[in-house]
């Protein structure tokens, strides 16, 4: 098994917030088990890695799909916020069409959800993706060359 441990993630808050936020759980065996929260995970899995894309949507489908009958407030938030699914915030901005308003002023593809033009919203999701794996890629240079300066000393 693997295990990164990190001492400070891009886009994430320091670690006291995280573990307040954290979800628990337990293993078949009864060991418990305490990991971040969906949202801090989905802002985590923000990176450059390819692999990492598709992960956070499914993360996201399926929180949606487990909770879409009867969602919460806070869960229509974070589905307008995180989702990467065209058809899915397409029926989430029909149901919420008030929330879409809002959460449109936070990211700005969901006048896109709006309007219904699936070639808009692609094109913001990829936008978005391609924005985030930008900031990612320039908060990792400066300590990856850190870290072949220290491997070279050896």
């Amino acid at each position: 098994m693997r295990v990164d441990v990190m001492a400070k993630m891009r886009g994430v808050d320091p670690f006291a917030s995280l573990w307040r936020r954290r979800t628990s759980i337990e293993l078949p065996d009864g060991t418990p088990c305490d990991l971040l929260s969906l949202a801090d995970l989905v802002q985590a899995k923000k990176t450059q890695r390819d692999k990492d894309w598709p992960m956070i949507r499914r993360l996201v489908e399926a929180h949606f799909f487990e909770h879409r009958r009867k969602p919460t407030a806070a869960q229509v938030r974070f589905w307008f916020r995180e989702l990467r699914t065209t058809e899915l915030l397409v029926e989430l901005a029909a149901r919420f069409p008030a929330a879409c308003a809002r959460a449109a002023r936070h990211r700005p593809l969901l006048t896109a959800v709006t309007a219904g033009v699936v070639s808009d919203i692609e094109a913001g999701l990829d936008a978005e993706q391609a924005a985030e794996r930008a900031e990612d890629r320039k908060y990792w240079l400066p300590l990856r060359a850190e870290l072949e300066r220290l491997r070279h000393r050896r």
